[in-house]
């Protein structure tokens, strides 16, 4: 009798507006959402949710920091619209105001 296969991954794709910031498959991913915290694993029931203020935490190894979003899960596709946490560099300045740059950009895996 042959053995029901299934992959025990789902693809994830956190995006703003501007940009795609993570794209891969991976084995969960935890959220701080308006009704709680909650973790999402391969084959969840569908879900749409609100993010708040918080980190996205994927395989519980990477983190995303964020504003805020909304996430939906369906059929094994987890798609992420965020607003990006902006933080000042110290010590580095552009044309005389701080430079912006996102959480994301040293330490989040990009596509």
């Amino acid at each position: 009798m042959a053995k029901a296969r299934y992959k025990a991954t789902f693809k994830i794709s956190i995006m703003t507006p501007d940009a795609l910031l993570y794209q891969d498959e991976v084995e969960s991913a935890f959220f701080t959402g308006d009704q709680g915290e909650y973790e999402l694993l391969p084959y969840h029931y569908p879900v749409i949710g609100v993010l708040e203020q918080g980190n996205i935490i994927i395989n519980w190894r990477e983190a995303v920091p964020i504003k805020f979003g909304i996430v939906k899960f369906f059929a094994n596709d987890c798609i992420v619209l965020v607003e990006e946490i902006e933080r000042i560099r110290p010590g580095r300045k552009k044309k005389g105001e701080d430079e912006i740059l996102t959480e994301s950009d040293d330490s989040v895996h990009h596509v």
